[in-house]
């Protein structure tokens, strides 16, 4: 018999894309004597009838075992887990595009819920929480202790029931109090406006279901609303925290004509897969600029790094996130499933991501006071138990290729501006002026658009 699972590229409750793969057998007995293996079964068995008769109060038995499972599975990266059957069901609606709760992408650090992103436009958006902040009471009660699902679970509830955050940020010395209400998450997963009349801006804020089908159709506004077209793009990734594989794969195919744009690799060599672009851009051939920073991770670093590779969009920002893990979601019936790492994705030049992230082509603070936090903020390479990256160093069994030279017009890459203006007014995600990252992107794609003409004479 065999089941139908799915597979996601991103950080907290992001999700992505489908493979088939067979029950889980006794392959234990290929990596260790049998004997060994029921003899440590048997330790387990042990230790669960010891708690079930000399715990202090009675314990549930499923409780008992889905916390085995979880931190079996948890004890193996910061990325595969258990999830019950109300967890499962909470994934596939997320995947859909709409949850309940406050809008709030979220890991695990130190035993405390830590913020990816805020979703735009949600309870926690409006609030004011940012990536960093370290969520440790939830209604008073302390997140220590606490599996990232539970914490998620008490987050989560009936709209318009209101909760209490005490969060931790750094370089505030007092904790900070957030009451919020609940709401039905229905994130608009795709934003776009126009930037200075001929560029055209789109963000993407995670990858669902939604994602490709919004991107085209926000294209084809643009384009109608630009008068003498479209003279560039800019694809937002910034705080973008995965999401679906297949959608990550469809949207760098958008602006591919052809060539790889994600390869896996697995355990066993022949479960490696790779997937290639179709011809036709959507955009045309115009120039592009992707906006990356800590925050974009997993299937946003994939589109990063396919057009990066194959040289169709500047990549503008800081470095990634840097998780390059894919993990398989298997359902059990009658139980849930659980979320298992199983390959690591290499972008087309063969780089892993993995513990590394995406270098931007050009790098671009958003404020003067980040070059420090830059260098500080934690990814995936300081999460515990993340997987290595087995592309670098000696040990490295197939090197990443060279990138192409990035081919910029002479004098150009110079005048971008790393850093914003010393009297410049403090970032504001709601007022694009003050989008230092944004800005330096516009004034380099009209430039880019102004010296094509002359290219393209010169060849």
């Amino acid at each position: 018999m065999r089941s139908k699972v799915r597979r996601f590229a991103g950080v907290g409750a992001a999700f992505a894309a489908g493979v088939v793969i067979g029950p889980m057998v006794a392959a234990w007995a290929q990596d260790g004597s049998r004997a060994e293996t029921y003899r440590l079964l048997n330790l387990f068995g042990d230790v669960f009838e010891r708690v079930r008769a000399e715990y202090v109060e009675p314990v549930n038995d499923r409780d008992v075992i889905e916390n085995a499972i979880n931190g079996m599975l948890q004890g193996l990266d910061p990325h595969s887990s258990y999830m019950n059957l109300r967890s499962f069901r909470d994934m596939q609606v997320q995947t859909r595009g709409e949850f309940g709760g406050l809008g709030i992408e979220v890991s695990q650090e130190a035993g405390y819920v830590k913020v990816i992103s805020p979703i735009d436009e949600t309870p926690a958006a409006r609030a004011g929480v940012k990536p960093g902040d370290l969520i440790t009471h939830i209604n008073n009660t302390s997140t220590q202790g606490l599996t990232l699902q539970e914490a998620v679970d008490q987050m989560r509830g009936e709209r318009g029931t209101r909760i209490n955050l005490t969060i931790r940020r750094e370089g505030t010395a007092q904790p900070i109090e957030i009451t919020l209400t609940r709401e039905t998450i229905r994130p608009q997963v795709v934003r776009s406006r126009m930037e200075a009349g001929d560029i055209g801006y789109i963000r993407l804020t995670s990858f669902n279901e939604q994602t490709e089908v919004g991107l085209r159709r926000a294209l084809t506004q643009l384009r109608a609303q630009a008068r003498e077209g479209l003279k560039g793009l800019v694809l937002d990734l910034r705080n973008n925290p995965g999401g679906l594989l297949e959608q990550a794969i469809q949207v760098s195919d958008d602006f591919l004509e052809q060539g790889e744009v994600v390869s896996t690799r697995a355990r066993r060599s022949e479960d490696a897969q790779r997937w290639n672009a179709r011809a036709g851009d959507i955009a045309s051939g115009i120039p592009i600029v992707v906006l990356i920073n800590a925050g974009s991770a997993s299937a946003s670093e994939i589109v990063a790094g396919a057009l990066q590779d194959h040289r169709r969009a500047i990549v503008l920002g800081v470095r990634s996130f840097g998780k390059g893990s894919v993990q398989t979601v298997m359902p059990l019936p009658g139980n849930g499933a659980i979320r298992l790492t199983t390959a690591r994705y290499y972008t087309p030049s063969g780089r892993s991501i993995q513990a590394t992230g995406i270098e931007p082509d050009i790098e671009v603070l958003a404020q003067r006071q980040d070059a420090q936090q830059n260098r500080e903020r934690d990814r995936e390479a300081n999460l515990g138990r993340s997987l290595r990256n087995d592309t670098q160093g000696r040990e490295a069994a197939r090197p990443p290729a060279p990138l192409p030279p990035l081919n910029l017009p002479a004098g150009l890459q110079e005048r971008v501006q790393r850093l914003p203006a010393e009297d410049a007014p403090a970032f504001d995600p709601t007022k694009p002026e003050t989008d230092h990252q944004l800005q330096q992107a516009t004034t380099l794609l009209r430039n880019l658009a102004a010296a094509q003409p002359l290219r393209r004479a010169s060849r």
